[in-house]
């Protein structure tokens, strides 16, 4: 093994520790409380939301156009 690839290869070691050490100290809550917090917060938000109340068509840039006719 050359001396550059071995540098390289300490490098590389010396990232992976680093970021495995970033993902470590991050604070984790159970999944159960997670589950609770989002469905509590898209209740909450529900009236909000236009996939669920849709767009006023006032507000709608994706309306159809109007057809003009003439008599």
């Amino acid at each position: 093994m050359s001396n550059s690839s071995a540098s390289s290869n300490l490098i590389i070691a010396q990232k992976a520790v680093k970021q495995l050490r970033l993902e470590a100290s991050i604070r984790r809550i159970m999944v159960s409380q997670a589950a609770s917090e989002l469905s509590r917060f898209c209740l909450q938000n529900a009236s909000k939301d236009p996939l669920l109340v849709g767009v006023p068509s006032s507000d709608n840039p994706f309306r159809p156009p109007k057809s003009c006719s003439l008599f």
